[in-house]
């Protein structure tokens, strides 16, 4: 026989519980709607392609450049957004306002409006700054049954969603730049893209006190350029920085603001997946690391790093006037656990039916 006690502490479980559960079963049906709005919104982005688009734009989803992923100027597959009528235009800009949220999508349009800013600043430069180059593949043939994805990507943009059996949506490789960080001159000047990602993280480094920082601050010049830089497959950086659960409440908050930030470039169901994900693995041992100068205008890096992703941020490149800034999940990029997960599921299926 259970003490009253031991009772009402079974039924506080129970309800605890009940509300997880039912939390979990909401964010899937959210989600589950989120794949099927994606899906209609590209399979009708496919259909207004000509014979030639469709080709250009199609890979199957197990091709290898599905993984070839880089946010420099460069020769990419896909078809571009200068090379589609306004009607196709149209429905890719739809097919974009699904995938990202609104503030998300935006910020995308200001990246790609720098390179009008670029074209002026560098008019003998190496590369064509052009801000209609970027460029629409899907891989596999977008359906709430099996796997398939859809990348958007072009100068300082690169974008890598996967969606495995509807239920599913891997998000990262994640990447915006911004160059210049700050447009000092012209009809745009004051203009900056990513100032809440740059300003919140030196607000939270100039929060800390001398010991934290001596936590946080690593020595050392700012590198060049992100650590993980485009690489295909990463492992969690040296673990360094001062953790989430050594920050007073205000601190906290500010740490949560960043990751937020970051996250919020994608529609707010998979952002509130992300977030939920770095909760259920533990927020007190998420690290914030500093590398650089303090003031504005200095080089300067930062990263904060959990258990399961990585965010990095650096400006440093033309005078610590270009920044980039990345999203990295350690088994989650390109869907990589999904995708696992859905061979395993489907091995023991296949198992069960050899059984009977």
């Amino acid at each position: 026989m259970l003490f009253p006690y031991c009772r009402r502490l079974l039924q506080s479980l129970l309800a605890v519980a009940a509300i997880l559960f039912t939390q979990a079963l909401s964010a899937q049906q959210t989600q589950i709607e989120l794949s099927e709005a994606i899906v209609a919104a590209s399979k009708l982005f496919l259909s207004g392609l000509d014979a030639q688009q469709s080709e250009r734009a199609s890979f199957e989803f197990n091709e290898e450049e599905r993984l070839n992923w880089h946010f420099i100027p460069r020769a990419r597959e896909g078809v571009a957004l200068k090379e589609l009528t306004p009607e196709q235009l149209r429905s890719a800009r739809e097919l974009l306002q699904t995938l990202f949220s609104a503030k998300g999508f935006q910020k995308t349009e200001n990246v790609r409006d720098l390179e009008n800013v670029l074209a002026v600043l560098e008019p003998n430069g190496p590369f064509v700054r052009d801000p209609d180059l970027y460029y629409l593949t899907v891989f596999g043939t977008p359906s709430m049954i099996g796997a398939w994805a859809i990348r958007y990507e072009g100068h300082h943009l690169a974008f890598n969603w996967t969606f495995i059996e509807g239920a599913g949506i891997a998000s990262t490789p994640q990447f915006f730049g911004s160059n210049p960080a700050e447009v000092r001159d012209g009809e745009k000047q004051g203009t900056r893209v990513l100032a809440a990602e740059e300003d919140m993280g030196r607000q939270l480094l100039k929060s800390l006190n001398e010991m934290q920082r001596g936590e946080a601050v690593l020595s050392g010049d700012a590198p060049r350029d992100i650590f993980t830089a485009a690489q295909k497959q990463i492992k969690p950086l040296e673990d360094v920085g001062i953790s989430y659960g050594q920050l007073n409440t205000q601190q906290q908050e500010i740490m949560l603001a960043i990751i937020s930030e970051v996250a919020s470039a994608q529609s707010e169901v998979v952002a509130n997946a992300r977030l939920r994900t770095i909760m259920a693995d533990g927020i007190d041992t998420v690290k914030f690391a500093w590398i650089g100068g303090f003031e504005r205008g200095d080089a300067h890096y930062y990263r904060i790093q959990g258990g399961s992703f990585l965010i990095e941020y650096d400006n440093t490149q033309n005078d610590a006037n270009h920044v980039h800034l990345v999203w990295r999940d350690f088994d989650g990029d390109f869907g990589r656990d999904l995708i696992r997960l859905h061979y395993d599921a489907v091995a023991v299926e296949h198992s069960l039916e050899h059984r009977h």
